[in-house]
């Protein structure tokens, strides 16, 4: 714990050296209540930089997303993400495993295979999963879901199939994150999923507004990271001395009947706003 403290302390002066971590609380101020700040993606240390701008007060109850594939690939960063951030690992570049005992409904038909874009799936509510070839259903044994075997069957084939918005299966990428707020943390999320290289933030996927629908009384809290693709891009190891800035915006809520996708635009304008402030 003590290790833990130390090395929060040394990189949080690391991280101020080299870029500033200034703050700006534009439209609103840094409050201890429970919050989804959600803020355009660059660069892998978005998370450190955005952690490091928060006071100490919201650090410790704030807990930012990050890459496992990324995050993980060392004995080290496994320990500073884990131990110092106590960030939530989330996956990326693809459908998140189903566990054994979690299947469609025995009444599903499956759906119409079709061409999409590729999902990421730590923030989007549509998770693609295989369309079943003709399985061979089987009865379910007691206490199991049914139609375990068709799911095993989908998995195994290469046409894919989108899953119900909301549905357990859907909702499987985002457990992590929604595991954090019923436990009354608050979370970092880059709502586009991938990190953009144009410095305009892509399209926001859905699973910022599933958080929404689910936690109507956690405040959304959108936020712009400046520069920080300049201190360490895409590629490069080690970071470049830049100034750089996170400003927080005004708070946004979702309204009553507002759709998905009018939602998410909007969310992502909200971000957008605060680049020239």
């Amino acid at each position: 714990m003590l290790l833990a403290k130390f090395t929060g302390w040394t990189l949080l002066a690391l991280v101020r050296l080299l870029t500033g971590a200034q703050a700006r609380w534009w439209g609103c101020p840094p409050k201890a209540e429970q919050r989804i700040y959600f803020a355009n993606h660059q660069s892998h240390i978005d998370l450190v930089m955005i952690w490091a701008a928060l006071p100490q007060e919201l650090r410790s109850i704030t807990r930012p997303i990050a890459a496992r594939d990324y995050w993980t690939n060392s004995p080290l960063k496994r320990w500073i993400t884990t131990e110092v951030f106590n960030a939530i690992y989330v996956e990326r570049g693809g459908s998140a495993p189903l566990p054994a005992d979690v299947s469609a409904p025995a009444h599903a038909a499956p759906a119409p295979s079709r061409v999409h874009e590729r999902v990421e799936p730590s923030f989007d509510d549509v998770v693609t999963f295989p369309e079943p070839a003709a399985p061979v259903l089987q009865e379910p044994a007691q206490g199991q879901l049914p139609l375990e075997g068709a799911a095993q069957a989908a998995a195994a084939t290469q046409l894919p199939e989108r899953l119900t918005p909301g549905t357990p299966e859907a909702l499987l990428p985002l457990q992590p994150l929604i595991d954090a707020l019923q436990s009354g943390d608050s979370i970092i999320i880059f709502p586009e999923g991938t990190r953009g290289h144009t410095g305009e933030p892509q399209k926001f996927k859905s699973g910022l507004y599933t958080l929404a629908t689910m936690f109507p009384d956690v405040v959304l809290v959108p936020a712009w990271i400046d520069n920080v693709q300049r201190v360490m891009p895409k590629g490069e190891v080690v970071p470049v001395p830049i100034l750089c800035s996170v400003t927080f915006g005004a708070p946004i809520q979702l309204e009553d009947g507002e759709e998905r996708r009018p939602f998410l635009d909007r969310a992502r304008d909200a971000v957008i706003a605060l680049r020239n402030v």
